[in-house]
């Protein structure tokens, strides 16, 4: 089985240099940008493989091909290869787009063709970070039946399992995503920017944000959610509140996260009802 890449960017790459130290066929990799592209590829990829700037020549030299590009670019990619192509039959192709159906792919199974997406739960700001947490990511698969056997094959030794997913709810597994990784990352630079009022760096909070995460991965976050909320503590929260009076956007994630945080008190069951109508009514009157 000959496995071909379209797109040498960080993905591309990582996902093709896992492949061909794991034994598989690393036929070829094409890219627009040509050698700029390459001169990455090469350092991990080395020169046993075909380095091409014609998308069509990989499809030609490959029985699988991962179309590794951004996402805004796949449809261009199928749309060339169906249109420059007579027939594509016993080739599959598969995209890596966390957003995106395999429907997206979808001209090419009239040509023969079988589809799917692939996508590594992870985040990968560059190709060595990439490579160094594959082996300890979940891989998302799904497409058409006779792509899933393979698409579950290159996962396993991508990543330590894979997990099936309908293709119609990838923009819900998107947005779970996008929730517990990107979204992240912007709360922790809002909390950043409250530090900064009382020149505090991030570092000193590792330790609790370490230690939350644990939390979180032992018991689930409804019972790991501690703070103000679960106390019942008002006068925590309004302090807070107060304290955000020149804060506009942080008042908005405040008040939002403290919203959730009411329905998990909720769910937990550890509050009387008068006192939590007096936290909702609190958190509600957060003026934005």
């Amino acid at each position: 089985m000959k496995i071909g890449f379209i797109g040498a960017g960080k993905v591309g790459i990582a996902i093709a240099y896992v492949l061909k130290n794991k034994g598989f066929e690393v036929a070829a990799i094409s890219d627009t940008a040509g050698e700029k592209a390459f001169s990455t590829a090469r350092l991990y990829l080395g020169d046993s493989i075909r380095y091409m700037s014609n998308n069509r020549e990989v499809v030609e030299a490959s029985d699988v091909i991962a179309i590794t590009t951004q996402d805004y670019a796949i449809t261009d990619v199928a749309q060339e290869i169906y249109g420059h192509s007579e027939r594509l039959d016993g080739k599959l192709f598969f995209h890596t787009s966390g957003a995106h159906p395999s429907s997206i792919l979808k001209p090419l199974d009239e040509k023969g063709a079988v589809i799917g997406s692939l996508h590594p739960l992870q985040s990968f700001p560059g190709v060595e970070s990439a490579i160094r947490v594959l082996p300890y990511t979940y891989v998302f698969i799904e497409g058409d039946t006779n792509a899933l056997k393979i698409l579950e094959a290159l996962g396993k030794s991508i990543g330590q399992g894979t997990i099936p997913i309908d293709g119609r709810n990838k923009v819900y597994y998107h947005l779970c995503a996008v929730s517990v990784c990107n979204l992240l990352c912007a709360l922790l630079y809002s909390s950043e920017k409250i530090m900064k009022k009382i020149d505090i760096t991030l570092e000193p909070f590792f330790p609790i944000i370490n230690a939350t995460l644990h939390n979180i991965q032992s018991n689930g976050p409804l019972i790991s959610l501690t703070g103000p909320i679960v106390r019942g503590d008002k006068g925590t929260v309004q302090d807070h509140i107060h304290a955000m009076n020149d804060m506009s956007l942080h008042k908005k994630v405040y008040k939002a996260l403290s919203l959730v945080a009411l329905d998990m008190v909720k769910e937990r069951g550890i509050h009387n009802q008068e006192l939590l109508d007096d936290l909702q009514s609190i958190v509600e009157a957060i003026d934005e």
